[in-house]
């Protein structure tokens, strides 16, 4: 048996109460065993207990007899589920038994007593559905019990984390145990899944999983910690990175959790910006953790953002959800977005602040005359009652037209009006490229 195998725990209560659910859905007794066919929990009896069952329940294993019996017709080795034989002389009843692999590798074997000898088609397709719920809590019950990997994950969290002297001890047990190398580059991705109905297990599972696939490649360095429905990523390069590669490397993250989870989780990046070594590396998780935030409410970055693109959002992203409502619209501004020409003013205005106030950049963009736009400037000083020629005052309404484009991302405009947004986490923010809507 191996040392993993040793320091196992009995099943958690996520883990027991899967297999409890799967009981009553057959109204069968079930057991969840290790590798060795050591007891890891087991459901209530269902008037079909034998005197092999109630040896494990009372001794947490088989007898060695049972045991032989059940590993000589190869469970360890099964792909697929199988039917392992009774014996009278062993007390023992048939199995329907079910190898539960992640990644190929086994974690265990899940075991239903049959008394007859086979299950109807109904009954296999149950097990079939709560399957992947059980070797996700499985795994991530071996996982939290592996001290190796949970002192990994405490000492990475606390390198990116908030306290300065927990950052420092963190980083230098790191380095003398040769966990993490140091680098000159170092950079974080926050990796977030929608709450879903998936159990929090088989979500912590899956991202385990993917992230894992990314580091096996050559091109990343690095380690990760995955809490629940969240992860972090540290890379680490002696070079820079090129944006766009760090980008792509996130979007087939972003396709790879996609692709094994159901679409409620909605699985999406935050790359922050690069900074120097591991000392540093805490200030690029302070800003993925801003960038998450934007991939999830801006559709147009298609699920990854990047805090180096994120320019004057940066700020604005790190306000509640809550915060984002029509009292942070300076009330000129929502004056110029209700006149009869607020779309075409509010365009207008747009360009001429982006363009620092150039009129030549300006005209030649909107494609219209020197004296259009003069009159444009005119009408919108007039409504708003605001000097374009005062710095506070420009300040002012091209950081309201900021939030403007975070409150169209919410669904608060309509029109052209204010409307307050459902509260829907999920929103998004307009893709910048095309301007607010």
């Amino acid at each position: 048996m191996t040392e993993q195998w040793r320091r196992a725990p009995v099943g958690s209560a996520a883990l027991k109460d899967l297999v409890e659910k799967l009981a009553e859905s057959l109204h069968r007794s079930v057991a969840l065993v290790d590798p060795s066919v050591g007891r890891v929990c087991s459901s209530r009896h269902f008037d079909d207990a034998d005197r092999a069952r109630v040896h494990v329940l009372l001794q947490g294993r088989p007898s060695g007899d049972v045991a032989r019996h059940v590993l000589a017709q190869g469970v360890t080795r099964w792909t697929k589920p199988g039917y392992v034989e009774g014996r009278d002389d062993l007390g023992l009843l048939p199995r329907y038994c079910v190898p539960l692999r992640e990644r190929g590798r086994l974690l265990g074997l899940l075991a239903v007593v049959v008394p007859d000898g086979s299950l109807p088609p109904e009954a296999v397709g149950a097990i079939a559905r709560a399957t992947p719920a059980i070797v996700g809590q499985l795994s991530a019950d071996h996982e939290s019990a592996d001290p190796e990997r949970t002192r990994e994950k405490r000492l990475l969290l606390s390198l990116l984390g908030a306290d300065p002297a927990a950052r420092t001890d963190a980083r230098q047990q790191l380095l003398d145990g040769a966990l993490l190398p140091d680098a000159p580059h170092a950079v974080v991705c926050s990796v977030q899944v929608a709450r879903s109905r998936m159990p929090p297990g088989q979500l912590a599972t899956a991202l385990r999983g993917t992230l894992e696939d990314v580091l096996r490649s050559r091109s990343v360095r690095g380690a990760f910690a995955v809490e629940s429905n969240r992860a972090v990523l540290l890379r680490l390069a002696d070079r820079p990175w090129a944006p766009e590669a760090l980008r792509e490397q996130s979007a087939r993250l972003v396709a790879a959790l996609g692709a094994e989870l159901d679409a409620s989780a909605d699985p999406v990046v935050g790359i922050g910006g690069q900074q120097r070594g591991l000392a540093e590396a805490w200030t690029s998780h302070e800003q993925a953790l801003v960038a998450v935030r934007a991939a999830r409410r801006m559709p147009g970055l298609e699920g990854v953002g990047s805090w180096d693109d994120l320019g004057e959002f940066a700020v604005l992203l790190q306000l509640p959800d809550h915060a984002l409502n029509e009292s942070l619209l300076p009330k000129p501004l929502r004056a110029l977005l209700e006149s009869d020409c607020g779309s075409r003013l509010e365009e207008t205005l747009r360009c001429f602040l982006d363009h620092a106030g150039s009129v030549a950049r300006t005209t030649e963009e909107l494609r219209i005359h020197r004296t259009s736009l003069y009159y444009r400037l005119r009408r919108i000083q007039e409504i708003t009652g605001l000097d374009l020629d005062n710095g506070a005052d420009r300040f002012a309404l091209h950081l309201g037209l900021r939030v403007r484009e975070l409150l169209v991302s919410l669904g608060a405009f309509d029109d052209g009006r204010y409307r307050r947004p459902a509260a829907a986490p999920g929103g998004g923010l307009v893709d910048r490229s095309r301007g607010a809507a």
